[in-house]
């Protein structure tokens, strides 16, 4: 195992009506004059909000409001909620949704410690010293941003779609009722569940060798989504399944998964191109592109593939040739994409690349040929544009 820092300081309060905390939790992290964030209608039209407001006003919270987030979260609505953060002297932010809502916060909150343009920390232009303390509540079981380091943001000038990772921006809190999730679409829940198995696969496909325990946990995780993601395409309000998944979430993408091994990520730096492009839903497009991906790396590691084959999707091991077991393994988890009605071509999620257009996402992703991604086979721009082909 490598050498590694663990950080993980996020307070998570789990279960049925915990929404009911949130003033007192703020109130906990030093909070006086809160924005809400929040998305669509969908939390208001519930009932959600009103629970939160009421909350706020019990614990004596002032609080001004800015929702309008959309997937994909904009640069636009941080620059929104930046102006309004300081007009009004926010010094907390209450995230009340999924991870486009959380990480939308995330900048935020680093726009109003940090000064200027938050947009500066996604192009590597500076550093965040410090971070507006956010605190979340949780909606959709998927990005896992309630309790990672990370913050995704999309600039609609030159649609460009960019992360930025500090732990300044980790929650203070996070609420995390499985309840709230009955409502989302079987399309959202099957997003996010691809979403959450992806953030386990980008770090367990490693070509580090002697990382036993967190290979056992990887697995177990992704046996564990498969199985519950499976319940709730036929059952939406299976308490037990929702809350296993919305854990899953979170310890997909705590760090504690990524503790001495050297990740990927060549499969979200390459969907993050699509989805900046095209708008498709995250998780859609990561189960895309996700099988092109593999069979590119497949060369230079087929004995980790295989382990995956064999471990998690129950293939009988072909000792004499394990790239045969480890591409039966990604035609199976393809099926089970397919289970869930996810795409497994890009085509499928209703998109059609040109060539120039394939050639551009590939500029992008290589930041001009600046560098490369993965781990187990790192990408150039070119290995990239092949990939994006494969997919189609």
């Amino acid at each position: 195992m490598k050498n590694f820092t663990y950080y993980t300081p996020t307070k998570v309060v789990f279960g049925k009506d915990t929404e009911a905390q949130t003033g007192k939790l703020i109130r906990e992290f030093g909070g006086t004059k809160v924005l809400l964030h929040y998305g669509g209608g969908s939390a208001e039209r519930s009932g959600l909000l009103g629970r939160i407001r009421a909350s706020l006003e019990e614990e004596g919270l002032a609080y001004v409001e800015l929702g309008g987030v959309k997937p994909n979260p904009r640069l636009s609505k941080v620059h929104e909620g930046l102006d309004l953060c300081r007009k009004e002297g926010v010094d907390f932010i209450l995230a009340v949704g999924g991870g486009s809502t959380i990480d939308s916060a995330k900048a935020i909150g680093y726009g109003l410690a940090n000064g200027g343009d938050p947009w500066d920390f996604h192009m590597g232009r500076r550093q965040a010293q410090g971070c507006t303390p956010i605190g979340a509540v949780l909606t959709i079981a998927a990005a896992g941003s309630e309790m990672s380091n990370s913050c995704v943001i999309t600039n609609e000038e030159g649609w460009i779609k960019r992360g930025y990772s500090s732990n300044y921006s980790r929650c203070r809190f996070a609420v995390m009722n499985p309840e709230l999730t009955y409502t989302l679409p079987k399309y959202q829940t099957a997003c996010g569940c691809v979403d959450i198995m992806m953030h386990i696969m980008e770090r367990y496909f490693t070509p580090d060798p002697d990382t036993m325990l967190t290979d056992g946990m990887a697995e177990s995780i992704l046996r564990t989504v498969m199985h519950n993601a499976r319940i709730l395409m036929k059952d939406p309000e299976n308490y037990n399944a929702r809350a296993q998944v919305m854990w899953a979430g979170s310890l997909a993408h705590n760090g504690v998964l990524s503790c001495g091994v050297q990740e990927d990520w060549a499969s979200h730096q390459l969907e993050h191109e699509l989805s900046g492009m095209f708008d498709v839903a995250h998780g859609a497009g990561l189960a895309a592109v996700w099988g092109s991906v593999c069979r590119y790396m497949l060369d230079c590691k087929p004995e980790r593939y295989a382990q995956f084959a064999v471990n998690v999707m129950g293939i009988n091991m072909n000792c004499s040739d394990p790239k045969e077991t480890a591409l039966a393994g990604i035609e199976a988890m393809e099926r089970f994409f397919k289970e869930l009605d996810m795409p497994i071509r890009i085509h499928e999620l209703g998109v059609e690349p040109t060539e120039e257009q394939i050639l551009e996402m590939a500029g992008k992703c290589s930041r001009g040929r600046s560098r490369k991604v993965g781990g187990i086979r790192p990408l150039d721009e070119e290995d990239m544009a092949a990939v994006y082909r494969m997919a189609l």
